[in-house]
């Protein structure tokens, strides 16, 4: 909440998945997970919070995947739409707006934003060299074109970008370009194009980026680099039939808008989208004029520079706007040393993750290891491991305990709070002081340290069990047992508040034993509540269901 008290407009922006092939545990890990779990804490301390994504039905890839399927890319967009939407379901990301690049509504706050650049002097039209198959008789767009990366010498770059170093490139700086419809040796050709002048925000874009606080390092050297580099105007439009159409006919036929300039204008059209849904299609205003709203971009270290630098030139040249809070951009999960890659079928897909484990226990592996700082090397077996030694060993083990043995020594209910002593006091202390630590940690984005605070807590009552030892005061003092027990579920209470955003299934769970808790806080369970005999919360991972997908095979 803002530091009056008042709930606060919190938009949280999320990496738009192009809808040409199944997403894997990388895309998982590295938006859509850290994107919920901030998500949901921000709504349990009060904040208005909108999240918004959709399929990006426009991206190159999916006329590649098309052409390469034989089929049209609106089959293709159906099908992984379809897909996406399931996955989401599944692990239980809680969006307010899921939507896609190819809504009418799109369209129309794209043509809005287009005009007023190309009114205000930021959109310029001009004639530039584009690569050309010969043998295809076609303009060739950016993902059509691969080549060897300059930068680091990967002989698989595409005309857009290295997927090896994270490099934007254009097409033309490819070493040894080819064809990927024919193969051949594309030609550079004539042709003209809308350009945003990128240039005519060096200055502001430098000045907003010094300002920057609390942004992660590699972040904010990555986008001063392209400052210092000079920025450099780029084409918005392609010779294309499958996009968004230009606003005007200066261009003639044979041309559509290009998916990097208007799949980033998706924060805002599905912002608006859900407003017009809330019969209030003014709503959306106070999350995009809002001086004190909060807007955080989730996504992948290479979408960095269309969310630092492309991104907010176009919501200052546009006016009126907010531009990022904060973009944590996460680092990428690595398989086998490489980096996940649905296009390279790297790395385990969404759907291949939620068939080996549990949707929590899938999500509480991967917010352990999220490459929030540095690439995270990610294999079944280790998600297995941590399942097994960390969530169901610590957390599962501590709540089916506490469960079972109120249930065997209180007569089935929560007992009384009783007359407490000092290291009863000094836990329930301790829990209160690890929900102020997570809720520290995720509100800067630092997930997988408030994810630890969450089990170092959940760690801390097991050992209050062991040390004061329940069971045997069950025999020797009743009533002490009874304080005991009521304190342990007291501060099982209070855990599970800090884990809930990462656990949802599992937290829903204990709220139908426990009852609701709302807000972030420890509460204590009623007295008389009944507790029944429980069940797990997480089924241990069978080693052997893994055959063939360890290590050796992770995609």
């Amino acid at each position: 909440m803002s530091s009056n008290g008042v709930a606060r407009p919190v938009l949280v922006a999320v990496a738009w998945p192009y809808a040409s092939g199944s997403r894997h545990l990388g895309h998982l890990a590295g938006a859509y997970l850290p994107a919920d779990v901030f998500a949901r804490f921000q709504r349990r301390v009060g904040n208005r919070v909108l999240m918004v994504s959709g399929s990006d039905v426009h991206g190159t890839p999916i006329t590649v995947r098309a052409d390469a399927d034989g089929v049209t890319p609106n089959d293709i967009v159906d099908r992984y739409h379809a897909e996406f939407v399931d996955n989401w379901e599944r692990l239980g990301i809680s969006w307010d707006r899921y939507t896609s690049t190819g809504t009418d509504n799109h369209a129309a706050v794209t043509h809005d934003i287009f005009l007023r650049l190309l009114g205000k002097g930021h959109i310029d039209k001009r004639t530039s060299d584009q690569y050309y198959d010969e043998e295809a008789e076609r303009f060739l767009p950016d993902r059509y074109i691969e080549g060897t990366c300059p930068h680091c010498d990967y002989t698989e770059a595409r005309g857009d970008q290295c997927e090896s170093c994270g490099r934007t490139l254009d097409p033309e700086e490819l070493i040894n370009p080819r064809s990927k419809i024919t193969g051949s040796e594309p030609v550079p050709r004539q042709t003209e194009h809308f350009f945003l002048r990128l240039s005519d925000f060096q200055e502001s874009l430098g000045d907003w980026l010094d300002s920057r606080e609390g942004w992660r390092a590699h972040v904010l050297n990555f986008s001063k680099g392209w400052i210092e580099e000079g920025l450099q105007d780029r084409a918005i439009t392609r010779d294309l039939d499958w996009g968004i159409d230009v606003p005007v006919d200066d261009l003639g036929p044979g041309k559509r808008i290009y998916v990097w300039f208007e799949a980033v204008i998706g924060y805002l059209s599905a912002t608006k989208e859900w407003a017009t849904d809330q019969d209030d299609p003014e709503a959306w205003r106070d999350w995009w004029e809002n001086p004190d709203a909060r807007s955080v971009y989730f996504i992948g270290k290479d979408n960095i520079p269309f969310h630092t630098i492309i991104w907010p030139a176009m919501l200052q040249g546009y006016g009126g706007l907010n531009l990022p809070t904060d973009v944590p951009a996460n680092q990428y999960v690595t398989f086998r040393g490489g980096k996940a890659s649905a296009s390279r079928g790297v790395g385990l897909t969404i759907d291949e993750g939620l068939d080996l484990f549990e949707p929590d226990a899938l999500r509480y592996a991967l917010a352990a290891s999220l490459p929030e700082q540095s690439d995270t090397e990610l294999t079944v077996n280790e998600i297995a491991r941590r399942i097994n030694e960390e969530l169901v060993a610590t957390w599962g083990n501590l709540v089916n305990r506490v469960l079972s043995m109120v249930h065997g020594t209180c007569g089935g209910v929560v007992p009384p709070v009783g007359e407490r002593a000092r290291n009863d006091t000094a836990l329930l202390a301790d829990v209160d002081a690890a929900l102020e630590r997570v809720a520290a940690h995720i509100d800067r984005v630092e997930l997988r340290a408030g994810l630890q605070s969450g089990m170092a807590a959940a760690a801390a009552v097991n050992a209050y069990l062991n040390a004061t030892e329940p069971w045997k005061a069950a025999r020797d003092d009743p009533e002490r047992a009874r304080v005991i027990l009521g304190t342990a579920l007291s501060a099982v209470n209070g855990i599970r508040v800090c884990l809930s955003p990462y656990l949802p299934f599992s937290n829903a769970a204990l709220d139908g034993i426990l009852g609701p808790v709302e807000g972030w806080c420890r509460t204590e369970v009623e007295p008389g509540r009944p507790i029944e005999r429980p069940s797990p919360l997480f089924a241990k991972v069978d080693p052997t269901t893994l055959d063939g997908l360890v290590d050796d095979e992770p995609g």
